[in-house]
Parts: C-alpha cells; sequence; structure tokens
C-alpha cells in the first residue's frame, strides 16, 4: 500500500482524485479492502503541502536533513549555547531556502505565490522543530506551521534574558522585574501566536475540505452527464430497434398476404 499511497500524494492535484479512485477500484478488486479504504479515505493535499510531498518522496533524505537539524537545534537550545544557536539558526534559514527551492522546481512552479512560498517555507521549519511533521512529510495534507513557543521558544527566551541583564549589570531587583515583566509579555505573544496559528491551521483544514469537496463534485458530475449521455444513445437505440421491428413485423405481414394470394392462384 505504500507504493499506491507515494503515487497517490505524488502525483499532481488535479489528478488526486482520479487516481485515488483507480488505486482504491484496484485494490477493491483485488480483494485486499482495508487498502481500499485506505486509499479511499486519503485525504487531498494542499498546494504547499503537495509541494513538500513531491520532493520528500522524490528526494528521501530530505526528512533526514530535516530532523537531523532539528536535533541538533534542540540540544543547543537545552545547552544555552548561543553561539551554536545562532550558527544552526544561519544553517537552517539555508536549509530551508535550499529545500524550498528544489521543492519548487521539483514542483515545476517557477514563480510561486508569495502565500504558497510562504507555507511551503512554514512547513519546512516545522519539520525542523516538530519531529512528528518530519516524519509526515510525503503524506501531509495541508501546511504545517511552527508557532515559534514550546522548548526551543522557551530556551532562548531564557537565554536572550540572561545575555541582557548580564551585559547590563543592573542591579539585583531591577533584572527580576524585568523578567517578569518579559514572561509576561512573551505569554501573551504566545498565546497570541497560538491562536494566530490555530486559526490558520483551521482555515487551511476549511479549504483543504472545500478543494475535496469541490473535486469530488467535478467528478460527480461529469459521471451525471456521462449517465445521461448514455441514457440518450440507449433510447435512441431503443427507438431505432422498435422501428426496425415494427418495419420488420410489416413486412412478414406483407409477405404473408403475397403468399396467400400466390396459393389462391394455384387453386
Amino acid at each position: 500500500m505504500a507504493d499506491e499511497l507515494d503515487e497517490l500524494y505524488e502525483v499532481r492535484q488535479d489528478e488526486f482524485t482520479t487516481l485515488r479512485t483507480k488505486l482504491a477500484a484496484a485494490a477493491k478488486q483485488r480483494g485486499d479492502t482495508d487498502t481500499a479504504k485506505q486509499i479511499s479515505a486519503a485525504r487531498k493535499p494542499t498546494a504547499a503541502a503537495w509541494v513538500v510531498n513531491r520532493l520528500a518522496l522524490r528526494d528521501r533524505d530530505i526528512r533526514t536533513r530535516l530532523a537531523g537539524l532539528g536535533e541538533r537545534l534542540k540540544d543547543a537550545h537545552s545547552a544555552m549555547d548561543g553561539e551554536r544557536i545562532r550558527a544552526l539558526s544561519t544553517e537552517q534559514r539555508r536549509l530551508v531556502d535550499d529545500v524550498a527551492r528544489a521543492a519548487f522546481e521539483e514542483a515545476e512552479i517557477a514563480d510561486p505565490s508569495a502565500a504558497l512560498r510562504d507555507d511551503v517555507t512554514g512547513t519546512l521549519q516545522a519539520a525542523i522543530a516538530d519531529p512528528d511533521v518530519a516524519s509526515r512529510l510525503g503524506r501531509l495534507t495541508k501546511a504545517e506551521q511552527w508557532s515559534g513557543f514550546g522548548e526551543f521558544g522557551d530556551t532562548t527566551m531564557v537565554f536572550t534574558q540572561t545575555r541582557k541583564t548580564t551585559s547590563r549589570k543592573k542591579p539585583a531587583e531591577e533584572p527580576q522585574q524585568d523578567a517578569k515583566r518579559d514572561a509576561k509579555r512573551d505569554d501573551k505573544r504566545a498565546t497570541a501566536r497560538a491562536a494566530l496559528a490555530a486559526a490558520e491551521r483551521t482555515k487551511a483544514d476549511a479549504d483543504a475540505a472545500l478543494a475535496e469537496l469541490q473535486s469530488d463534485l467535478a467528478t460527480a458530475r461529469l459521471r451525471r452527464d456521462d449517465a445521461r449521455r448514455r441514457l440518450r444513445d440507449a433510447e435512441t437505440a431503443s427507438t431505432a430497434a422498435q422501428d426496425a421491428y415494427d418495419r420488420g413485423k410489416q413486412a412478414g405481414r406483407d409477405a404473408a398476404a403475397v403468399v396467400k394470394q400466390a396459393k389462391a392462384q394455384l387453386r
């Protein structure tokens, strides 16, 4: 089934629904009902998810590179190693840019919109920060976003605050007050970012669901139109057959009359 899902998530978006129906029917025909159900349940990816999936399926090393950098960043943040964090952050920006560029090339998108570019880079950043996202590359159904807080964000905040307070050399009370104000401000920002990320995910899910329904509707209409055409053809063929039958029946009657007349003459 993995190969079938790879094929499904790599194919272009406008071919997704048709191929899904074809693969599910093939699985059902060979008696593999579980695979047929899983294929039928596969959701059509958004544009950004498809771009990332296509590259991840064609270059299996992408997942390893993103996840590996994420582990190194996690270790650096845990150790509060500012120099290493800065170096890895620069590497992160470079890696995300390189992978995004490669993804658009694989997707044959020469001039992606700003929104699509943001969604793709946001998904790649999320894959670095979140091992779960990295593990799902190739099967994504929507763009992913890392909210920018949590384990990485907390350690960054602590490190930054420590550097600022030591450099200013304030009395002991002032750093504590600053830290409290900064903590409250960061909490508010984190909450706002979380709400924004949740709203964006909800919108992305709604957009994906709408796109899926539109695709299904278009397929259903094509099937309906095809059924109507075949019905018209069948009705035309039926009418023609009835006419032919009526003519044949009349011809039989005419022939019977000729036979009857010939017999009468013989008598």
